[in-house]
């Protein structure tokens, strides 16, 4: 397989050629540019992985002005490719200036070979993640079916999944989808009906979850006229909705016992009758469920019918939680930033390193709903173009490669911010305060820290 490519751009020939030697050495295919004009023509000729480039070039020797004109530039020509600039003049500010432009991260000059290497491999990898995510947006539409749901499943424990529907979509059988809260269960329902011959009739979705026993018959089955004192008019049940089509009913352990004997009536014969009214109505559906519940513990509590458990589950698909598909978290986590961006309107693209860390460590409880949710936040809190470590409000993560006695007094220091900012919920301020600091020294310690 061939190595990431790599762009490097300075005007020194001594440094390109130090840089090539040091970057071929650990297994990268090396390009070079002596000039920014060098660097478009480039990018306009093939895509790369990482652009490592100086700041400073013939116009300009000490400023980086140049360098920093220039990254505007790189951007329009590839939104996606992470930046890293080099500079041996700058200040620690200009290496900010850069990052708030859009640069990922930067190396001053003598640099760390090391360092250089792991800064240039952390960012393969995250641009990777993210270019794999835009083409599962453009060209992967569950099964490649256009207009069908979104489903971003590139881990190996989605592949079971992906394969069932594959297989059991296309047929009329019942399937029951299990999984904790909040791990797409329903995205799985629409899945199953884009593939089936009922893609284009409805998919009504039903929240039993949601509805009390004393509302459960009507919200179902419909009501006549005169039903009850509020029934001022007729009223469609959702299996009439869903005629010809696919119901699903979510959080089905959540169904009144009293009303499952009428639930497993629809499900066996397609036959129901409104509230209210002796007229027996046929409906044609096929039907999908779904609980976070071990049915199987709700039959023998007595709190679940075991005929109408038969009935649902033809096939069980059982979508694993999001800390069993690790691999899924740049990819969803991308896929969630562009959303909220261009719903909000903010001007941000990415994830520091810091802050990808720390989603890829995070337990997840609340799984993909969480992930969301963390995600919408941060991009309401960020003020710079990557979103950093200070604007997710989860927990960072814990470094237990070391003891303690073994850190180094940065990496200490690093440990402490973090887990102050976890502590108040990202909230400067507050982590400031308990910190002994001011928030204007806390922002350099981010910025020192890379957080």
């Amino acid at each position: 397989m061939d190595g990431p490519r790599i762009l490097i751009a300075d005007d020194q020939p001594d440094v390109l050629e130090a840089l090539r030697l040091l970057l071929k050495a650990e297994g990268f295919r090396i390009h070079a540019a002596t000039s920014p004009a060098g660097i478009l023509t480039a990018l306009e000729a093939r895509e790369f992985d990482v652009l490592l480039m100086d700041l400073n070039y013939t116009r300009d020797t000490t400023s980086g002005e140049e360098g920093l004109d220039l990254l505007s530039r790189v951007q329009a020509a590839d939104s996606a490719l992470p930046v890293v600039v080099m500079t041996a003049w700058g200040s620690i500010e200009l290496a900010v200036e850069a990052m708030r432009r859009g640069a990922r991260d930067f190396i001053q000059k003598p640099w760390d070979n090391a360092r250089l290497v792991s800064i240039v491999r952390t960012q393969v990898e995250l641009v990777r993640a993210l270019r794999k995510g835009q083409r599962l947006e453009e060209e992967n539409r569950l099964l490649r079916g256009e207009g069908q749901p979104l489903m971003i499943a590139e881990a190996p424990s989605m592949q079971p999944v992906l394969q069932v529907i594959r297989r059991v979509g296309p047929s009329e059988a019942n399937i029951l989808i299990t999984g904790e809260s909040g791990v797409g269960k329903g995205l799985a329902a629409q899945a199953l009906h884009a593939v089936s011959a009922r893609a284009g009739k409805p998919l009504v979705t039903v929240n039993t979850g949601g509805l009390s026993e004393g509302v459960f018959e009507s919200e179902v089955f419909g009501h006549v006229r005169g039903a009850f004192t509020d029934a001022k008019t007729d009223r469609v049940g959702r299996f009439e909705m869903a005629d010809g089509g696919t119901i699903f009913l979510d959080e089905i352990a959540n169904v009144p016992l009293s009303q499952q004997a009428k639930l497993l009536r629809v499900i066996e014969t397609g036959e129901y009758e409104r509230v209210g009214s002796s007229r027996t109505r046929s409906v044609n559906v096929r039907l999908i469920s779904a609980t976070n519940a071990d049915l199987g513990a709700e039959v023998e509590a007595g709190r679940f019918r075991e005929d109408l458990l038969f009935r649902l589950n033809t096939v069980e698909i059982r979508i694993p939680p999001l800390r069993e598909r690790r691999e899924d978290i740049p990819v969803l986590a991308h896929h969630f930033l562009r959303q909220h961006a261009l719903r909000y309107r903010k001007r941000v693209s990415g994830f520091e390193q810091a802050a990808m860390q720390a989603l890829l460590s995070h337990c997840w409880p609340g799984n993909i709903r969480e992930l969301d949710h963390a995600v919408e936040r941060a991009v309401l809190m960020a003020d710079r173009e990557a979103i950093r470590l200070a604007d997710l409000a989860i927990q960072p993560p814990r470094d237990t490669s070391k003891r303690l006695e073994e850190m180094s007094l940065e990496d200490v220091e690093s440990l402490l911010i973090q887990k102050a900012l976890a502590r108040h919920g990202g909230n400067v301020t507050q982590a400031a305060q308990a910190l002994g600091l001011s928030r204007s020294a806390l922002y350099r310690r981010l910025e020192h820290h890379g957080l």
